[in-house]
């Protein structure tokens, strides 16, 4: 006679009640899980995923954003939506441009195509101002100061173009622009010409373009805290001085001392 612990039925312990029951149940989350799994579209159940052919296709109809996220997906589809000729062809496609023209310092430039990539190129002749070419093409006095780096209009002749923002997109269609750096918007801009046309050597960018500006700009930035004046100032003392900065702050200390002598009460 044996105790309690004894009394176990054998065919419990080698079947429990509930082995049916758990093996069902995990057969259905098994067939749940299987049903609700996500699948990696790199996953080798989507071969045409990995297809050139197939992604060209479907990267041709992106927009620009879009297309910056595919090429962060992995190296095949990077290869494909960094081709020059799907690129190209999403840059322009919201605004039916016919051409850009132009190659850029860095390919993050065709990573924006918003209306204020955009410029309108117009060369300065006696009797411009800001203010006059703000209603000639429709746009904000700040906008034109803000794109062309201005704090004031002192200075304005000083330069031989003033870069005007676009105001009405449809000017883009049909049109062709061209990828220049500009030495006082200190950035690469697609600048369209509604007369003539650009000077060649100012069409794309290269590694000793970018390396003269970086200097011109550092060279302004050293004059803008020297003087305490702003940027199109610097620029302005700059041009007369044919870009000798002692030269500049020469004419600029002569200019402030007739200035003093002639207004006593000018700070």
């Amino acid at each position: 006679m044996g105790c309690c612990g004894d009394e176990e039925n054998d065919d419990d312990i080698h079947n429990p009640p509930n082995a049916g029951a758990d093996t069902t149940s995990t057969q259905t989350l098994g067939e749940y899980s299987d049903s609700t799994t996500t699948i990696s579209p790199m996953n080798s159940h989507f071969p045409a995923l990995t297809c050139r052919d197939t992604l060209r296709l479907i990267f041709e109809k992106l927009p620009i954003p879009d297309l910056a996220r595919s090429s962060c997906v992995c190296r095949v589809w990077n290869s494909v939506a960094s081709d020059q000729e799907i690129v190209d062809k999403a840059f322009k496609s919201p605004w039916n441009l016919k051409e850009v023209l132009g190659k850029p310092s860095s390919l993050s430039f065709w990573r924006d195509n918003s209306i204020g990539k955009f410029a309108i190129s117009h060369r300065i002749v006696r009797g411009d101002s800001v203010a006059s070419l703000a209603v000639k093409y429709s746009v904000q006095v700040m906008d034109i100061k803000r794109l062309n780096n201005m704090m004031s209009e002192h200075g304005i002749y000083s330069r031989e173009r003033l870069l005007i923002p676009i105001s009405n997109a449809e000017m883009l269609s049909e049109a062709t622009c061209y990828v220049e750096v500009d030495n006082y918007a200190k950035r690469e801009v697609a600048v369209l010409y509604l007369e003539g046309g650009p000077d060649p050597k100012t069409i794309g960018s290269s590694s000793s373009s970018c390396s003269v500006l970086q200097t011109k700009k550092r060279v302004v930035e050293s004059l803008r805290r020297s003087l305490q004046v702003d940027d199109a100032t610097v620029n302005y003392y700059l041009s007369i001085a044919g870009g000798n900065p002692r030269a500049a702050i020469s004419q600029f200390s002569q200019d402030l001392r007739w200035e003093t002598h002639t207004h006593p009460g000018f700070a």
